[in-house]
């Protein structure tokens, strides 16, 4: 018993250098945002506003999702791809838009890939395979920036191996409430309208994004219709704190997928930064901020005690958003700068609250299997 103690105490050790390039990821990502929202910051590094999508997507993100899942793996060779995903991060960071981040970041989303085959071999089931695609798509939209296309035909990609990825993770959830007949086949015909809008896009990149931005809206009104988080609301502490941060994130999925129908294959402009921000700080960051409290707990073994301020980051977050967008589509920029700050300040609002309710470990330390569970919880 001892011994498998301090095994797991190490590897959560060994998690800490990742989180923390993760982390720094997040950070420089927020101030290039900030940067291109026409804020007078200094740039830090003159590189540093050209890379905000990629450190977002590649260097926070891919590496928050590749870690848990290496957790959840419990091997060795599981932290491979956030290895690779973190040492990405760190060379946009100092050389920015460079081949050899982009080959590190598409190195480490090729690793999911492998690690997520490993899940569907020991248990084939449509979550994990759903996972799986999520995984694929990060790594064919890796592969396109590499070929130099331009950010707008990566965007149906990167959003996909997101928008899979916790969709799966619900789906693994909602088998506890129900998933077959009529609503099962619904849920996939949404997927499927996605994946091939996603895929389309490579031919037709308006056409492409219209139909997955249906698919998009039909996925995000399945989940406010049919997810668990519906009957979680009843209960009282982090169970409805879980749930009131996933539901209006499903709403700003819908309005990311209505916007793509409505504008379509976009390169640019206040549309554009609506339909991502409403995508990536709406919905994304809404699932991210839910889970935090289960998943830094499984990741780190840190206990979180659940707060009421917790609310405070999630409200500033979601009003926040409401300016920025409502800033863009009124073509108002003082609205849009505003908001945009605004949901960095949500942001670190939540980071801070986050650490500030860490408790000592009382007790046995949590499994490392358990971070796979944490997040569909």
């Amino acid at each position: 018993m001892s011994f498998h103690r301090e095994r797991s105490v190490k590897k959560r050790v060994q998690r800490i250098p990742l989180m923390a390039i993760a982390l720094l990821a997040l950070f420089a990502g927020l101030w290039a945002g900030l940067v291109r929202l026409g804020w007078s910051l200094p740039a830090l590094l003159p590189s540093l506003p050209a890379v905000h999508g990629p450190l977002m997507v590649g260097g926070f993100l891919g590496t928050l999702i590749s870690l848990e899942r290496a957790a959840a793996r419990n091997h060795p060779l599981a932290y491979v791809p956030p290895g690779l995903s973190s040492l990405g991060a760190l060379f946009l960071l100092l050389g920015g838009p460079s081949p050899l981040a982009a080959g590190m970041i598409t190195l480490g989303s090729a690793g999911l890939v492998i690690l997520s085959a490993t899940f569907v071999r020991r248990f084939r089931a449509p979550f994990t395979l759903l996972m799986a695609a999520g995984a694929m798509a990060w790594l064919a939209g890796n592969l396109l920036w590499m070929t130099g296309r331009p950010m707008a035909a990566l965007i149906p990609w990167w959003n996909g191996f997101l928008l899979l990825t916790i969709a799966g993770e619900r789906l693994e959830l909602n088998r506890l409430v129900g998933f077959s007949g009529w609503v099962g086949r619904t849920f996939w015909l949404a997927a499927g309208m996605y994946a091939a809008g996603m895929l389309g896009s490579l031919f037709h990149l308006d056409g492409g994004v219209r139909l997955a931005g249906l698919g998009q809206t039909a996925l995000a009104l399945w989940l406010m219709r049919f997810d668990v988080a519906r009957h979680t609301l009843r209960h009282r502490g982090l169970s409805r704190f879980v749930a009131l941060s996933l539901l209006p994130g499903y709403g700003w999925l819908a309005m990311s997928g209505l916007l793509s129908m409505g504008y379509g294959g976009m390169t640019g402009g206040f549309p554009y930064d609506a339909t991502l921000h409403a995508f990536y700080v709406g919905f994304v960051f809404s699932m991210i901020l839910g889970h935090a409290p289960l998943i830094f707990p499984a990741l780190v073994g840190l206990p979180i005690a659940f707060s009421r301020r917790f609310y405070a980051h999630l409200i500033l977050l979601h009003l926040t958003l409401g300016m920025r967008v409502m800033g863009d589509l009124m073509g108002e920029p003082l609205w849009r700068q505003a908001g945009g700050l605004g949901n960095v300040l949500a942001i670190v609002l939540f980071l801070l609250n986050t650490l500030s309710s860490i408790r000592p470990p009382v007790g046995s330390l949590s499994s490392p299997g358990r971070a796979g569970k944490a997040l569909r919880a």
